[in-house]
C-alpha cells in the first residue's frame, strides 16, 4: 500500500475532536457496533494483501535475470567436421546394406521355401525279394485261332440268314442271302451292250474280208482296205471288253449268297432280313457275321525278359481257368516274338492248346504253368504301389535324382496284400507307395523319412513278432472252426 493510502485512516480518525469521540464512543448503538465488524474486516484482509505482495517482491529480487548470454565455443576445425559428416554417411550406408541384405536373404528363404512346400511328399519301399520257383505262372489270355468278321461284297437287300450266333458252321456252308435288283438290272444291260457289241464285229469283219478281196483287184487302196481291217480289230477289242463287264457283274451275282470262308463257329449276327446291306468294309459297309475257328485255342502271354531264355517251342505247358478248377490243359509253345517288347521288357509267346470239345472259350482269362528249370529272383511289391492306367500296370520308381521314373511292369501272383512282380522292378529300387493320380514321370518329388523301427508295408516283421501273429491267426481260426460246428449242431 501506498503512504497516502495508509495516512488516509488515519487522517479522518484526526479530523474527529477528543469530545466527538468520546461522544460517540459514550453513545453506542447497534448500527454503529455493524459498522465497526465491517471495518476490522477489511482492515485484515487488506494486511493479507500487503503481505503477499512484500513476499512477491522479495522472491523477485532474489532471481537471477531471465535470458543469460551463452559461453563462448570455439569453432569446430573444417577437416574434422568433414571427417565426422563422412562416418555419418559410412555409418548410414552400411546399415543400409545391411539392411537390404537381410531382405534379399529373407526373401530367397521364403522362396526356397515355398518351393520346398509345392514338392509333393511321398512314402517309399523297397521290394521284397522272394524265394525262387522252377514254375512260372503267367496270365494268359485265350483267343480263337482264326477270327474274321464276314462283309457283304454286293449291295441290296438281307433276304434271309440261315446260320445264328453261336451256330457250328463248316467251310462252304451258306450264311445269308441278298437281294440286288440293281446288280441284276446292270448284268442284263451290260449282256446286252455285249450282243450289240458281237453283231459290230460281224459286220467289221464282213467289210474287212471285202476290201481285201478289193485290194486284190487293186479297186481300193490301201488306206481304204486298213481301215476296215483295223476297225474290225477295235470291234473285237470292244468285245473282251464287254465280255469282262459280264464276268464282273456275273461275279457280283455270285456273292449275293454269303458262304462261310472256313470250320468254325458263328460269334456274332449283326443282321435281319430286309436289312440295307452295302458292299465292302468301309463307313458305309456293315459286318454281317463274325466266325472264329476255337479248336485248337492260341493263348497269348508275355514272358519276363529274365525266363525269356529258357522258353523254347515245343516245350509242353499247362493252362488253368478258374472256372474248371483242379483241370489243367495241356500245351505245345508254338512260337515267340523272338523280340523283347522295350515298354514292358517281356517276350510275347503263344501256346496252341487243343479244343475239341469246345469247353474253352475264346476271350477267357487263364494262367500258363511253364516248367523253366531255374532258379530266377522274383520280388513282391504292397498292392497299394499299384498304379493302373491305360498304358497298364505301372510302379512309381525314385531315381537318383529324386524324380519319379514309371516303369511298365509284369504281375506274377496275387497274394492278397502283396503281388508277385515279374519284372520291371529291383529290390534295391524305391517304389512309391499310395501313389496319387497327379503322379506324372519325371516329376521332382521329396521322400518321406520312414520312423526307425517301424517295418515298412510288404516287409516281413521280425520272427518273434511274426511267430505271435502266426500263432493268433491259428487260434482265430480255431474258434471260429469250433463255432461253426456248433452252429451246423443245432
Amino acid at each position: 500500500m501506498s503512504a497516502e493510502d495508509k495516512s488516509k485512516p488515519a487522517g479522518r480518525n484526526a479530523q474527529w475532536s477528543e469530545p466527538e469521540r468520546d461522544s460517540q464512543s459514550q453513545r453506542p448503538t447497534q448500527g454503529d457496533n455493524q459498522d465497526l465488524g465491517e471495518e476490522h474486516h477489511a482492515r485484515t484482509a487488506q494486511a493479507v494483501r500487503d503481505q503477499e505482495i512484500e513476499e512477491i517482491q522479495r522472491h523477485s529480487r532474489r532471481q537471477p535475470p531471465g535470458i543469460q548470454k551463452p559461453p563462448d565455443v570455439p569453432p569446430a576445425p573444417p577437416r574434422k567436421a568433414l571427417m565426422m559428416v563422412g562416418v555419418l554417411l559410412l555409418l548410414l550406408l552400411a546399415a543400409g546394406a545391411i539392411t537390404l541384405f537381410l531382405r534379399v536373404t529373407h526373401e530367397r528363404a521364403l522362396a526356397k521355401e515355398t518351393e520346398r512346400e509345392t514338392i509333393p511328399t511321398v512314402a517309399v519301399v523297397n521290394p521284397q525279394s522272394e524265394k525262387p520257383d522252377e514254375n512260372l505262372v503267367l496270365p494268359g489270355s485265350l483267343q480263337a485261332y482264326e477270327e474274321s468278321p464276314i462283309y457283304a461284297r454286293t449291295s441290296g437287300y438281307l433276304v434271309k440268314w440261315y446260320k445264328d450266333m453261336g451256330s457250328p458252321v463248316k467251310k462252304g456252308d451258306l450264311l445269308a442271302r441278298i437281294d440286288t435288283p440293281e446288280v441284276d438290272q446292270e448284268l442284263n444291260q451290260t449282256r446286252a451292250a455285249r450282243a450289240q457289241t458281237l453283231a459290230q464285229m460281224e459286220l467289221a469283219k464282213i467289210s474287212a474280208d471285202r476290201w481285201e478281196n478289193l485290194r486284190k483287184t487293186d479297186s481300193v487302196s490301201a488306206q481304204e482296205a486298213d481301215q476296215q481291217v483295223s476297225g474290225y480289230k477295235q470291234s473285237e477289242a470292244n468285245l473282251a471288253a464287254a465280255d469282262a463287264n459280264v464276268r464282273r457283274l456275273e461275279q457280283l451275282e455270285g456273292f449275293k449268297d454269303v458262304y462261310a470262308p472256313f470250320t468254325g463257329v458263328l460269334t456274332k449276327r449283326n443282321v435281319d432280313p430286309g436289312a440295307l446291306i452295302n458292299a465292302g468294309a468301309g463307313v458305309a459297309g456293315r459286318e454281317l457275321f463274325d466266325i472264329a475257328r476255337v479248336d485248337p485255342l492260341r493263348v497269348f502271354t508275355s514272358v519276363p525278359q529274365a525266363y525269356a531264355p529258357f522258353i523254347r517251342v515245343g516245350a509242353k505247358t499247362i493252362v488253368t481257368l478258374q472256372e474248371f478248377p483242379g483241370q489243367n490243359f495241356t500245351g505245345t509253345v508254338a512260337r515267340t516274338a523272338e523280340a523283347i517288347d522295350p515298354a514292358t521288357r517281356t517276350l510275347l509267346t503263344e501256346v496252341d492248346v487243343p479244343n475239341k470239345d469246345g469247353r474253352l472259350l475264346p476271350g477267357s482269362f487263364g494262367q500258363v504253368h511253364f516248367f523253366v528249370g531255374i532258379n530266377v529272383d522274383k520280388v513282391t511289391v504292397p498292392v497299394n504301389a499299384m498304379l493302373f492306367r491305360a498304358q497298364g500296370p505301372q510302379l512309381a520308381v525314385i531315381g537318383p535324382d529324386g524324380k519319379v521314373q514309371l516303369r511298365q511292369i509284369t504281375i506274377g501272383r496275387d497274394y492278397g496284400t502283396t503281388l508277385e512282380i515279374l519284372g520291371g522292378v529291383a529290390p534295391t529300387d524305391q517304389v512309391v507307395i499310395n501313389p496319387p493320380d497327379s503322379l506324372e514321370d519325371g516329376q521332382q518329388v521329396n521322400v518321406a523319412q520312414a520312423p526307425p523301427n517301424q517295418t515298412q508295408p510288404g516287409q516281413s516283421a521280425p520272427p518273434g513278432q511274426s511267430h505271435n501273429q502266426n500263432q493268433s491267426r491259428n487260434q482265430n481260426k480255431t474258434e471260429q472252426d469250433k463255432t461253426q460246428q456248433k452252429g451246423n449242431a443245432q
